[in-house]
């Protein structure tokens, strides 16, 4: 039996169409003669989509009860009876209901499949597992139905089913994608036009990926070498050389040629491991490809220049820039043609451009010989073998001395000096070449026993030796130099990467370098102090004289750190690459003190800007609304005494009321007056606890005596408690609220206050739908009490949305106005999360996630 086909219809989003395009294909495909069937179909109550069902023949849907619940389910057992050519299935991340026989359907459709039925399904990019967590960076919402990437790869055909995002948010505003009551939450949490415009860019990412792998996997199975340019992949090759920024940014500029290249940098490191870049300029090519916005790979091969065409055709690269040689004309001419010759030769169809730079070799210079490698040790070795080894070859090779055996007595002799050669190196090789020549010369070529030479030949022969002790020392010292200085890396990048790892896994970085510097150098102790303080220490207790003082096992040393920062080591002496690898954690310690400063400045900073906030809102505060209850209370008093005994008992009462009214005002005023004078002496700050949103928003409806006529709730009762300052939130929203219903149109609309979670902020809505706010006004009526142009100042106390923001930003949040749909201005009042709170909870009303929202 043949294995059904699978069609995906991939969205960025819910509502932009991929149901509809479904039920579409399903009718075309019915009326040229294929056997259809609605397996299931959600269409939330949109009537555009229940109407492209009609004429579809539809499976019924199975019934689950769960904890008292009737859930529908797709019948799997109804669909695999029925047998139909194609099953239109909805939402494929669906999670079944408990009891089902698999957990998720796309499970059901790969069961479907395998029973020989076409599929088309739906899916959101967000439910793709791979993207789940990108997706909760952009919109705050947590995905909790995924289906795996395999099985959406797996797909026979995917379809992109794209709508601009502008274009989504107008049909979520004209009540094609949700209902009336959750359209205002849905525009200003899920359907931002950053958040659709993210996820747009998201599925059709996702879909290059995929169709860059289908073509990837097509030419691997048609045995096609060659490389597609099927657009501008400029690849760039480093060797770690001063010549990598020039290379690059030449490599950026072909690039930018074409709309869509691309720029790869790769670096080819030996099998052996022996490496002879320098890993601090490849770090810094590595951070420039990332800055011109290409991707940095390296790669390991044997055969660089094969390796390096390889990789090319790869990744279907259409240019390959590399570096003229720095080799100069003699090496090249010794050596024979470089990496770029073969490169070119090997490179076929893809464009090469070899740019040259400063580096570039041009002077017939030969290489410098260097000091031996290799140890003391070995080189006396090297001497004992030529001084033992010596008499003991010519003393066995004379025993069986005669004309024949003079070939046998050269190649012992020069086996002698290879033998020298490999343990001590060159002087101890040239020590036994001499000898050896001597030696034959003397023994074994006639007239023995002299040192005499007769045949010119002889003088080469020993001339000879010493060329091959030479040689063979040249190379034994460079292998042993090669292996040494490997080792030192292995041992510098294992610590360096401790180091780092140390602080990534959430050690203090100070501390962690600290310990680490001790432990690498094997130092009995070290310590950090900082302007004449202890920041961080390891190991023994350091004496308390460590200005470079010496003893005769412990040396104490002290290396500056940046400004005022010392870092003192206490054991034994440290060799020069010692040293240059304690700079390179020196440097570090640097970075990470410079950043300890920066976080205890910030901190610092984040405490006065908070307390400067407040005070200045509340001292705005007083100075505008002091004069207006004050007069008041003033008039009434001086009413009351200047009428004496003739005030009737109503206008008494009145005078009183207005008097009492005026003096509570001036109370609460007085008393903000204070709490300003506390702030700025350091005693009193923004008392921040958990707190329940519920109950805040319960005291401020009873504190402006608002009813069910005056405003709609829409609370989340899983919200978790926010991280604030009751008092201040509440005259936040007392205020907002105020405003709101001031400005609501009587009798044709209620004010709406919603309550919802975004990531690891909690958000406050207060919805009206009155004149409104333009844009340009915006930032007009956060100044001190501005109400609609000053048109209006008897009415409520007077904090004004200044105040408000002020509260709100001292307690780490956020006050912006946002455009109600339809009309009117939405104040979105936005809080942290307190810590511990748990994990986001389901979307709600609020806060709508993709989840059955198709259209």
């Amino acid at each position: 039996m043949r294995r059904g086909r699978l069609r995906v219809l991939l969205g960025a989003a819910p509502g932009v169409g991929k149901t509809y395009e479904m039920l579409e294909e399903g009718r075309r495909l019915r009326e040229s003669g294929t056997d259809v069937v609605v397996a299931v179909v959600e269409t939330h109550g949109r009537a555009a989509t229940a109407a492209l069902i009609e004429g579809l023949p539809v499976i019924p849907r199975r019934r689950v009860s769960h904890r008292g619940v009737e859930l529908e389910e797709m019948d799997l057992d109804a669909v695999l009876a029925r047998a139909p050519q194609l099953a239109l299935v909805d939402e494929l991340a669906h999670t079944n209901a408990p009891g089902s026989r698999h957990e998720k359907r796309w499970q059901d459709v790969e069961e479907l499949l395998d029973a020989g039925v076409d599929v088309i399904t739906t899916v959101n990019v967000q439910h793709i597992e791979s993207v789940g967590g990108v997706a909760l960076q952009i919109t705050g919402v947590p995905q909790r139905e995924t289906v795996p990437d395999a099985v959406v790869r797996a797909a026979d055909q995917i379809e992109v089913v794209d709508l601009a995002p502008q274009a989504l948010r107008d049909r979520l505003a004209a009540g094609y994608v949700y209902p009336a009551e959750r359209i205002d939450a849905a525009l200003s949490n899920y359907f931002r036009l950053g958040n659709l415009t993210a996820l747009r860019e998201l599925a059709l990412l996702w879909l290059a990926d995929e169709v860059d792998s289908a073509l990837n996997t097509y030419r691997a199975e048609q045995g096609i070498t060659g490389s597609w340019q099927a657009r501008e992949r400029v690849v760039v090759a480093l060797t770690g050389g001063p010549e990598g920024e020039t290379l690059l940014r030449r490599g950026a500029r072909i690039a930018a040629r074409s709309a869509g290249g691309e720029l790869l940098a790769v670096h080819v490191t030996t099998q052996d491991g022996l490496r002879t870049e320098s890993p601090g300029a490849l770090a810094a090519q590595r951070a420039l490809v990332e800055q011109l916005g290409g991707s940095y790979h390296q790669v390991v091969g044997a055969d660089v220049p094969r390796t390096l065409v390889e990789f090319a055709r790869s990744v279907n690269a259409s240019q390959l820039v590399i570096g003229v040689s720095r080799r100069s004309r003699l090496l090249a001419a010794l050596t024979g043609p470089g990496i770029g010759s073969t490169v070119i030769r090997e490179s076929g169809d893809i464009d090469v451009h070899m740019v040259t730079h400063s580096a570039a070799g041009g002077r017939a210079a030969l290489p410098r010989l260097v000091g031996t490698a290799l140890s003391a040790r070995r080189r006396i070795a090297g001497f004992a073998l030529a001084l033992v080894g010596g008499p003991l070859l010519t003393w066995l090779l004379t025993a069986f001395r005669t004309d024949e055996t003079i070939t046998t007595d050269v190649l012992g002799y020069q086996l002698l000096v290879v033998l020298v050669a490999l343990v001590g190196g060159i002087w101890p090789a040239v020590f036994a070449a001499v000898m050896s020549g001597l030696t034959l010369d003397y023994f074994f070529v006639r007239p023995f026993y002299t040192i005499t030479v007769a045949d010119p030949r002889h003088a080469w022969a020993l001339i000879l030796y010493v060329v091959i002790a030479l040689l063979v020392s040249l190379v034994v010292d460079r292998s042993a130099r090669a292996t040494r200085l490997a080792r030192r890396r292995a041992a510098e990048s294992e610590l360096l990467a401790t180091v780092a790892g140390s602080v990534l896994r959430g050690q203090g970085a100070v501390p962690a370098l600290v310990t680490r510097t001790r432990e690498a150098f094997s130092l009995a102790g070290v310590r950090l102090i900082v302007d004449g303080e202890t920041v961080a220490a390891d190991g023994e207790p350091l004496p308390e004289a460590t200005s470079a003082t010496s003893t005769a096992d412990v040396t104490a040393t002290e290396v500056p750190v940046g400004p005022g920062a010392v870092l003192e080591l206490h054991g034994g002496p440290l060799d020069a690459s010692e040293r240059r690898l304690l700079q390179v954690i020196v440097t570090q310690l640097e970075g990470a003190l410079d950043q300890r400063r920066l976080e205890q400045t910030a901190q610092a900073a984040d405490v006065l800007a908070q307390a400067d906030q407040v005070r200045s809102a509340l001292l705005s505060a007083v100075s505008h609304d002091l004069r207006r209850p004050l007069a008041a209370a003033v008039a009434a008093v001086g009413g009351l005494r200047a009428a004496g005994l003739s005030l009737s008992a109503s206008d008494r009462e009145e005078l009183l009321a207005t008097a009492d009214e005026s003096l509570t005002t001036l109370t609460r005023l007085v008393t903000d007056l204070l709490d300003v004078s506390r702030v700025e002496a350091g005693v009193l700050a923004v008392s921040l606890a958990d707190v329940d949103a519920a109950a805040v928003v319960m005291a401020s409806i009873d504190e402006l005596a608002l009813g069910p006529a005056d405003i709609d709730l829409a609370l989340d009762d899983d919200l978790p408690a926010l991280r604030a300052d009751p008092v201040l939130l509440q005259r936040v929203l007392v205020n907002v609220l105020a405003n709101a219903v001031r400005y609501e149109p009587t009798g044709s609309s209620r004010v709406r206050l919603t309550t919802s979670r975004l990531g690891e902020r909690a958000q406050v809505r207060v919805i009206d739908h009155g004149p409104g706010l333009p844009p340009e006004r915006r930032s007009e009526a956060f100044s001190p009490f501005q109400r609609l142009g000053d048109t209006d100042n008897t009415t409520g106390l007077g904090l004004g949305l200044a105040l408000s923001r002020g509260f709100a930003e001292g307690m780490g949040g956020a006050l912006t106005p946002e455009d109600t749909p339809g009309g009117g201005l939405t104040m979105v009042i936005e809080l942290p999360i307190a810590d511990g709170a748990g994990p986001a909870p389901a979307a709600g009303a609020a806060a709508p996630t993709a989840e059955g929202a198709d259209a």
